[in-house]
C-alpha cells in the first residue's frame, strides 16, 4: 500500500493500458469505489467494474486515441487527448484524482466538439445499456 499517490508510477501503468487497450489490466488501476463523469451525462457512474467497462467501450470506440500533454498537481492530473469517432475529430481532457494506492478515485472526461460527443454517445450508450441489463439480470 502506497503512503501517497505517485503520479509518475500511475502514468507509467496507465498509458500502456489505454494504448493497448489492455482491458484486463484496466480494473487494477481503478479504486473499488471509483466514480466517473462522462459526457453528456451529469450523474456519475460508480464502481470499479462498471467504470472499467465504460472506459473499455470508450477506448475501443475512439480511434487514434493519443495523449498530448499532462498537468500534475499532487494527486490531481489533467491529460489532454485527441482521437476521432468515424470521420469526426475530437479533443478532450481526462481529469484524474488518485487515491493513496495509486488508483483512480475519480475521473471526469471532458470532450468537444458536440457532434463528436453525440456520435460517441450513439455508439457507447447501447453497449453500456446492454452491459447494465446483464449485470442486473
Amino acid at each position: 500500500m502506497a503512503a501517497h499517490p505517485d503520479p509518475k508510477t500511475f502514468l507509467d501503468a496507465w498509458h500502456p493500458i489505454v494504448a493497448g487497450p489492455d482491458l484486463v489490466a484496466l480494473p487494477g488501476v481503478l479504486s473499488p469505489r471509483v466514480s466517473m463523469g462522462a459526457p453528456p451525462y451529469w450523474q456519475k457512474i460508480e464502481g470499479r467494474y462498471v467504470v472499467a467497462h465504460l472506459l473499455g467501450v470508450i477506448v475501443t470506440t475512439i480511434e487514434d486515441f493519443r495523449y498530448h500533454r499532462e498537468w500534475i498537481d499532487g494527486a490531481e492530473l489533467a491529460l489532454e487527448f485527441t482521437g476521432h469517432v468515424g470521420s469526426l475529430d475530437l479533443q478532450g481532457i481526462d481529469l484524474i484524482t488518485l487515491n493513496a494506492d495509486n488508483q483512480i478515485a475519480n475521473l471526469d472526461v471532458l470532450i468537444r466538439p458536440m457532434n463528436a460527443v453525440a456520435k460517441l454517445q450513439e455508439i457507447v450508450a447501447p453497449r453500456m445499456m446492454e452491459f447494465l441489463k446483464q449485470r442486473a439480470g
